[in-house]
């Protein structure tokens, strides 16, 4: 069974989320601050954390930002703030998703799910991709670059793997959303977010070239 950490400071909201959470099969572990989040995730490991933004001790997005820094735990922020500022904010930081208060504790429940299943390898045969130097293992979830492993949350991966399915196709922002993300009920621009961090991971690993930008449509993996 997943092991959701829920970092909530509200201890209402908490344990309705927790019950939900454990009605639908998830053991859970409850943080109730940045800094007892931060400790849980060294010692619990859970497969994914439900991390507020407005918490004591260290906000949400610092406890995103130094998980980013060790691992790609998948992580779906929850926010009070309405702003689109505060939300690509953290998807920017690396967050999977986000679901903004007032929320039904069952589409949160919904959004673990479809992260979670973004995060597993799938079954059936291997398949393995390859454009250029880049090779993706979708049976493993393993994306490289020659020999060195690219270090991706669960969406990116999933959005490189579409992109990577029809190289030298130009995928709109609502065909990748629909293609990687169909859970989710995210903007377009946070495809451009997401393809932001996937770029510079890509470049970093001296492959920066792959992702084009094309202008008034989207994105591509391109080789020459």
């Amino acid at each position: 069974m997943p092991l959701v950490l829920v970092v909530e400071d509200e201890p209402e909201i908490a344990e309705i989320l927790e019950g939900y959470l454990r009605r639908e099969g998830f053991r859970t572990e409850r943080a109730s601050d940045g800094r007892q989040a931060l400790h849980l995730l060294r010692a619990a490991q859970p497969d994914l954390v439900l991390l507020d933004i407005m918490l004591p001790e260290m906000d949400g997005l610092e406890v995103l930002r130094r998980i980013r820094s060790n691992g790609n735990t998948p992580v779906i922020l929850v926010t009070a703030r309405t702003e689109d500022l505060d939300k690509l904010l953290g998807l920017e930081l690396g967050a999977d998703d986000y679901v903004t208060k007032p929320f039904s504790p069952r589409e949160v429940v919904a959004r673990v799910k479809a992260v979670l299943r973004r995060a597993m390898p799938p079954e059936g045969p291997r398949t393995l991709l390859r454009v250029g130097p880049l090779e993706i293992d979708s049976q493993k979830v393993v994306a490289r670059v020659g020999a060195e492993r690219l270090d991706l949350t669960p969406t990116e991966f999933r959005l490189l793997e579409a992109l990577a399915r029809t190289p030298g196709k130009a995928f709109t922002r609502a065909e990748l959303l629909e293609t990687a993300l169909p859970e989710s009920d995210a903007l377009e621009r946070v495809v451009d977010v997401h393809l932001k961090n996937l770029r510079r991971k890509l470049e970093q690993a001296g492959a920066g070239g792959l992702l084009e930008t094309v202008r008034g449509v989207g994105y591509r993996l391109w080789v020459e």
